[in-house]
Parts: structure tokens; sequence; C-alpha cells
């Protein structure tokens, strides 16, 4: 239980995750790179963001530990990211998800300790007024409690941004030694692409930021569609930073999530396997450059999902755990 682990366990492990390239995906000109955010203490990249925003919140002085409850809607990582290292700093968690979450990602949060509200929304939660379940339900929750309840909000908290201009885009500009000519990552808040994007453009205007989002009504936990969601607050005030848009489709993402396995042996989630579909298809619209993907979590907490899906069966999820390189110790 987190309870029992230190803050300055879980924070120092907190960001300067691995870069690594992909040799298989890879061309004599043009090298694809994926960032590993399984390797932050509660497997995700919402460990940065998390940690940003109680911090933030302690500065500010709008929380108190032993007194404050951190709740916030959620489609998975952030929630689970909040609530470990939450607690670890003395403070209780509610975490409001859409039902359709993972089996296992509801498990972990249990596990960490969280109270569970569950809605019947979209896998990923809207965004706007009257539209979004999720949202809806934590508000509804704290704000009548304003001295116990505190919801850092994602979708609109500044905090988010900055956890990815101050550590995620430095991190990659330090590893690529300035190379990088694209970035990728997953659309949800907008945190990620805004905070790295921005950062990485001030070191070279010629950098190029790709947003993937999902297609309608998909199973891809953590991307948005923003033709059936509207954007987030956080994505709105930097959205200028897109270069391009991609849309990943459920059928492509499960299939690079079968690809990574067999020819890296990356057991990645579905939300880098979307993100490893839009690196192959910029692969392939250019002649030299150096693509760096971010791989928001790996495949542990989807095996339900996979085999509902006809994405890998119990034998091949197995042998795909087995054989992964590049998998992390979580701290659940």
């Amino acid at each position: 239980m987190t309870s029992t682990i230190a803050e300055s366990q879980v924070t120092k492990k907190i960001g300067n995750t691995p870069l690594i390239e992909l040799s298989s995906f890879s061309t004599e000109n043009v090298k694809l790179f994926a960032k590993l955010e399984w390797h932050n203490p509660f497997g995700s990249v919402k460990d940065r963001a998390a940690y940003w925003m109680i911090k933030d919140a302690e500065r500010k002085h709008v929380i108190k530990k032993d007194k404050s409850i951190i709740i916030e809607p959620t489609s998975g990582n952030t929630g689970i990211a909040l609530t470990g290292i939450s607690s670890s700093m003395g403070y209780k968690v509610e975490i409001v998800i859409p039902e359709k979450v993972s089996a296992e990602t509801k498990s972990i949060l249990k596990n960490l300790g969280a109270t569970i509200h569950e809605t019947s929304d979209d896998l990923c939660p809207r965004v706007g007024a009257g539209t979004d379940q999720s949202i809806a339900l934590a508000k509804a929750i704290s704000t009548p409690r304003p001295d116990i309840y505190y919801m850092p909000n994602q979708y609109e908290n500044d905090a988010n941004y900055l956890a990815h201009y101050e550590g995620t885009g430095p991190e990659l500009w330090k590893q690529t030694n300035g190379k990088i000519t694209h970035f990728l990552t997953g659309c949800g808040t907008g945190g990620t692409i805004t905070g790295t994007g921005v950062y990485l453009k001030e070191q070279n205007p010629n950098i190029k930021v790709v947003a993937v989002q999902a297609q309608k009504n998909h199973l891809l936990q953590g991307l948005r569609n923003f033709e059936e969601s509207s954007m987030p607050d956080l994505f709105k005030r930097r959205e200028i930073v897109v270069d391009e848009w991609y849309t990943a489709t459920n059928k492509d993402s499960f299939a690079m999530v079968k690809e990574l396995a067999k020819k890296e042996n990356i057991l990645a989630g579905p939300s880098s396997g979307s993100v490893m579909s839009a690196m192959l298809e910029t692969r392939d619209k250019i002649e030299n450059g150096i693509i760096v993907g971010i791989f928001a979590d790996d495949g542990r907490k989807f095996k339900s999902l996979y085999k509902e899906q006809n994405v890998l069966n119990e034998d091949e999820y197995v042998k795909a755990l087995q054989n992964a390189k590049s998998l992390s110790k979580l701290f659940y």
C-alpha cells in the first residue's frame, strides 16, 4: 500500500524516463524513438501532471495533509497517479471513472486505497458543461464542501501543462541532443502535447508537433476524439502548437500493440499503439528525421481488454509479458 511508502521514494522517481530506439521500425534516414512513460512510479505519463498539480495546490495552501480529500474525474491513469502520489503525501483520494475503464485499472485504484465512484459515461470523459457525467459528479461531490474536497481538474489546471514544459520537454531535448524533428503524443487533456510541444518549439521552431486523437466511439483508454468530445480549456489555450492531427483507429492501434510485442518485445498500452501507428505514417512521409513518440503506459492494465477485443489471447499475452523488455517495477 502506498501509505507505507515515503513521499521521497515516490517523487524522486517521477520523470527522467528512458528513450529507446524502435530499431525494427527505423530506416537508414528516419529514426523512431519511444519515450517509455511507464517507468514513472505508478506506471504512466500522468504521474508527472499529478505530482505537479498536488505540489501547486500545496504551494497555494488550498490543501492540508490529513484533512483534505483529493477528488478527480479520470479515465484511469491520472486516477492511479493521483491516488498513489497523494496517498504517499498524506491525502485521501476519491476517483470518478467511467464504468468502461478496464477491470485492472479499477483493481489498482482500489488496492491503492482510492474511493471509487463510477459513471455510465464514455470511456474517455467529455469536457463541457452538462456533457460529462464524470466531471459533473466530481463537481457535485466537491463543490458543496470546499473545506474538505479539492479537485485538481487536469482539464484546466496549468500545472498539468507545466509538468511537461518543465519536465518532459527538456528531457527529450537533452536525450536527442537537440536533433528531434517530430514529436507525437496522444491527446486527452492536452497537457503533454502543449507543455512538451511549446518547450521544444522554443528550442527549434522547425520541430513538427503531431497530435494523436482517437476515432469516434473508441476503446483507447486515455485518448479523446474531439468531434464527439469538447477540447479541454487547457488544450485550447495553446492548441496553436499543433502542426498536424492524426486520428487513430481501434484496429490500427491494437494491430500496433501486436507488432510492438512481436518486433520489439514491448508490451504497450492501447494509446501507445495509437502513437506508434501515427509515427509510422509520419516516417513514410519524410526523407530524414528523428521521430519521438510518447508511450504513455504499458499493457499490464489491459489484459482483459486485449482478450475481449481479440488483440492478445491468454497464451499470447503471457508470452508477451514474459518476453517484454523495458518494463519497470511499479509502486502497486
